[in-house]
């Protein structure tokens, strides 16, 4: 009857009853107390045991944190460098094209001289030079400095092509106008080359069109150094 008592007692405590049953079995049926502490120890025990894995996870889920965030930063730093090295291909690339592209302009006027020596002779824009005339008395002025002359080496041509838009390029001051219209053939596609085309060259201001001949002569020879605006427009019928 004793042990009934205690079990009935730790049962209205609200201990499940074979939970009751077996801390009362393993602690030699002592009583109501022993077996209560052994309940409460074995409560005290879970809990350690599920703190202690809870802590774990936490540990495990930290050190998961910190290895992605390392893979993380090093999959940034390669996608860095990856388009660090792309940019450096790409302006290699760029400047290639640019070098065959003036390669081809040289290599297209060096054709024209040819077929244009060949078709008039080798006398193209020959002209009778005038006669040397003698020279007259300097009149005298005052001892004045003569302003001096800026020398520019390059020239920036901005062209404007018959749909509205625009292209700019620099060339070498030297350089022909037959490049000028080379790189306006290359990157519009209009066509300024034969004598029976439609489309011509023009000078912005003031209004002029280049000739055949025009083509070559140097552009700082033909007043378009160190900037000026070309016009690319039809040709007004005869």
């Amino acid at each position: 009857m004793a042990e009934l008592t205690a079990l009935e007692s730790l049962i209205e405590m609200g201990f499940p009853k074979g939970r009751a049953e077996k801390a009362l079995a393993l602690t030699g049926n002592q009583g109501i107390e022993a077996a209560m502490d052994w309940m409460l120890e074995l409560v005290a025990q879970k809990q350690r045991e599920r703190e202690e894995r809870e802590e774990r996870e936490a540990l495990e889920r930290e050190r998961q944190r910190r290895r992605q965030g390392q893979e993380l930063s090093a999959a940034r730093q390669k996608l860095q460098e990856d388009e660090m090295r792309r940019a450096a291909e790409e302006r290699r690339r760029e400047k290639a094209e640019e070098l065959a592209a003036r390669q081809r302009v040289r290599e297209k006027i060096e054709r024209d001289k040819a077929e244009r020596a060949k078709k008039y002779g080798g006398n193209v824009g020959s002209q009778p030079s005038p006669p040397a005339t003698e020279p007259g008395p300097v009149p005298s002025s005052p001892s004045r400095e003569p302003p001096t002359k800026r020398e520019y080496d390059q020239c920036r041509i901005q062209v404007r092509l018959p749909d509205g838009t625009s292209l700019t390029q620099t060339f070498r001051a030297r350089e022909q106008l037959a490049a000028v219209r080379l790189y306006v053939e290359l990157h519009s596609g209009e066509e300024l080359g034969g004598g029976q085309d439609p489309v011509q060259l023009l000078s912005g201001f003031p209004r002029r069109a280049f000739s055949e001949a025009d083509m070559e002569r140097p552009l700082q020879e033909l007043g378009l150094v160190p900037s000026a605006v070309l016009i690319v427009a039809k040709k007004c019928p005869g």
